[in-house]
């Protein structure tokens, strides 16, 4: 899989966890993006160690594993900038 399909797909995965996982994040939308991106990167990694298999293109499997990446990856960023009160 190229690095460009690696972008688009996490870019992508990012767009998807972002709507699956709302709220008010710091960073905006570039930051979403940069999630989703290294979340689809995670996510092939998690799947390829679990499984065995990673991100092959542009089917359904690629697409669950680099949403799960990229929410998790979220999820991680949330909790380490979200402010203490």
């Amino acid at each position: 899989m190229g690095i460009l399909a690696w972008i688009v797909l996490g870019l992508i995965a990012g767009a998807i966890a972002k709507a699956i996982m709302p709220g008010k994040d710091p960073g905006g939308i570039i930051v979403t993006m940069l999630i989703g991106i290294v979340g689809a990167f995670l996510g092939g990694f998690l799947g390829n160690m679990i499984a065995g298999t990673g991100l092959n293109g542009f089917s359904l499997w690629s697409i669950l594993l680099a949403v799960v990446g990229a929410m998790l990856l979220l999820w991680i960023y949330r909790m380490t900038t979200r402010r203490r009160v």
